[in-house]
């Protein structure tokens, strides 16, 4: 099992890709893929899924998911909290 520099519930910043610069929190960690699932909710960008029609959703579309991006790509921000 591999070790990570990030865990669950840490703010990270993404330093690479294509949500390079937002701040964000993990939401879990992927090891087999070694991916972090972050929630980018304050930052207006989201990522997209195309759903098919079905009964929850009649008419289908795009639907706002949280983002994965490999573990190398995410910094850990440092928390106020731990500074004082």
């Amino acid at each position: 099992m591999n070790k990570y520099h990030v865990k669950k519930g840490d703010k990270v910043k993404v330093i690479s890709g294509n949500f390079k610069g937002e701040e964000a929190t993990v939401i879990t960690i992927l090891t087999k893929n070694d991916r972090a699932v972050l929630d980018i909710s304050g930052a207006g960008k989201l990522g997209k899924r195309t759903i098919k029609k079905s009964k929850a959703n009649p008419n289908g579309g795009l639907v706002d998911r949280a983002v994965s991006v490999h573990v190398s790509n995410v910094a850990k921000v440092a928390d106020d909290k731990k500074a004082e």
